[in-house]
C-alpha cells in the first residue's frame, strides 16, 4: 500500500516525546492567510479549519527534552480542537507546563533550501491534558528516538 499524499500517521505520545514536552508560550488560534488587499477592506480573520476534522486549528509550541538536535528542541504543535485547549497550570515554583497531547499524529514533508533537502514531520494532536501526578511518560531509552528526524510544523 503507498502513503497517499498528506497521509497523517497516528503515533503515542510516548513514543514521539519519550521525556515529556513543556509547554512554551500561549496556545494561539490560526487564522487562514489574508492579502493586503483583504486587509485594506478590513475583511474578517477566518479561522484556519483543518481539513481532515473540520474543527478550528490551534497552535502550541512545546519544549522537547529528548530531541538531540538543537534545532529540534523545540516543535511546534497543530490543536484542532472545538474551542482553545486551555494549557496546564506551571509546576509550583517553576516555569515549566508539562503536558500529555492527545490523539497525536505526524506528517512526514520534504523540505528544501537550495539542493539541500530533508524531510520534516507536522506534528497535530486533538487535545491535551496535564501530566499524572505519577507521571506519564516513560524513561527515554536509546531505541526511542531512532527514526526521529526534525520535528517542524508547518
Amino acid at each position: 500500500m503507498a502513503a497517499r499524499p498528506g497521509m497523517r500517521f497516528n503515533i503515542e505520545f510516548d513514543e514521539w516525546f519519550p521525556q515529556g514536552a513543556f509547554i512554551v508560550g500561549d496556545v494561539t488560534a490560526v487564522t487562514e492567510y489574508q492579502s493586503q488587499e483583504d486587509k485594506q477592506r478590513n475583511k474578517p480573520l477566518r479561522p484556519r479549519i483543518d481539513e481532515a476534522s473540520g474543527l478550528p486549528v490551534f497552535r502550541v509550541t512545546l519544549a522537547d527534552p529528548s530531541a538531540e538536535k538543537d534545532r529540534d528542541k523545540s516543535v511546534t504543535v497543530e490543536i484542532a480542537a472545538k474551542v482553545q485547549p486551555v494549557p496546564p497550570a506551571a509546576l509550583p515554583g517553576t516555569p515549566f507546563r508539562p503536558v500529555v497531547l492527545e490523539g497525536l499524529t505526524i506528517q512526514p514533508r520534504a523540505e528544501a533550501s537550495g539542493q539541500a533537502k530533508w524531510i520534516t514531520y507536522v506534528v497535530r494532536a486533538t487535545g491535551m491534558r496535564p501530566v499524572d501526578a505519577g507521571g506519564t511518560v516513560k524513561a527515554s531509552s536509546p531505541s526511542s528516538d531512532a527514526g526521529k528526524t526534525s520535528a517542524k510544523a508547518a
